[in-house]
């Protein structure tokens, strides 16, 4: 289902009720509160507390809160204190509230020569807390 958000962009939300087996690529905003079963790339993503990602996820921008099996790239990303990650995490700033679970590899993205973001290899596993 896709809404008008006040901003004037589009979004659209997954509910509770919902289970995909697949992936899902959005150029909008992308809203989860049910489960996913398969990659999701979209423009921005919110994740309910009771939601279930099976798969990698890529987004400019995640506000994760549910459960997450599997890597997660975002420029900007969020953990809620509600949020249970197995994976590796890839991020250039990145929030994580007291209490989050993550049992993967935090690795800061570094900027390639062509100016992308790419994840940091030098081996060493890098957090940084964004204010």
């Amino acid at each position: 289902m896709a809404r008008q958000a006040p901003s004037g962009s589009t979004f659209s939300v997954i509910g509770s009720d919902v289970v995909i087996r697949g992936n899902i690529e959005a150029t909008v905003d992308l809203h989860i509160d049910g489960r996913v079963e398969g990659d999701i790339t979209c423009a921005s993503l919110v994740q309910g507390a009771g939601s279930h990602v099976e798969g990698a996820i890529e987004a400019e921008t995640a506000r994760l809160a549910g459960t997450i099996s599997g890597s997660i790239t975002a420029r900007e990303l969020v953990v809620l204190k509600s949020a249970k990650i197995n994976g590796d995490v890839h991020y250039d700033a990145l929030t994580i509230e007291q209490g989050a679970e993550v049992e993967g590899r935090f690795a800061h993205r570094v900027p390639s020569k062509t100016g992308a973001a790419k994840p940091a290899d030098d081996g060493e596993p890098k957090l940084t807390l964004a204010g």
